[in-house]
């Protein structure tokens, strides 16, 4: 059986993201997002929120860092990766993080359910049903017989 690491995620930026450049000069940028639950904890009246720790690269890190900043929807999807390292004090220290493969613009806050200021909503114009008239009032051709059709 093939293996499979794919996480797709929805949720709201935790703070600014971190727009770094390796020695190499390549753009990772670190980010988290809060991620609500699907369930929520009923005795404590307040939804559960996982925080998750997403790393992106090159042009993907440029634009996060651009476009995104604390509170703004986001979608991402990755792979989940863990690394271990040992710090300056000679802990060894370990990180789940997403790396992120795919980001793009989740929901406007207003249609999250927010507030929407004032003056800036769309409502498109309501149609018609449409209308068939009769043969002679429209703009089609009509074909008499398929012994002149070019095909």
């Amino acid at each position: 059986m093939a293996d499979l690491n794919k996480v797709i995620l929805m949720g709201h930026m935790t703070a600014d993201p971190e727009l770094k450049q390796t020695t190499s000069g390549i753009s990772v940028c670190s980010f988290s997002i809060g991620v609500n639950r699907r369930y929520s904890k009923a005795d404590q009246g307040q939804q559960s929120v996982d925080f998750i720790n997403i790393v992106s690269w090159r042009q993907q890190a440029e634009f996060v860092s651009r476009y995104f900043k604390k509170g703004s929807s986001i979608i991402v999807c990755g792979s989940l990766q863990t690394r271990n390292w040992t710090d300056n004090q000679g802990q060894k220290r370990y990180v789940t993080e997403v790396v992120a493969d795919e980001v793009s613009f989740g929901a406007p806050a207003a249609a999250q359910g927010g507030d929407k200021p004032a003056g800036q909503s769309y409502t498109p114009q309501a149609y018609g049903a449409p209308s068939f008239g009769n043969a002679a009032e429209s703009n089609f051709e009509e074909i008499p017989g398929d012994e002149s059709l070019p095909f």
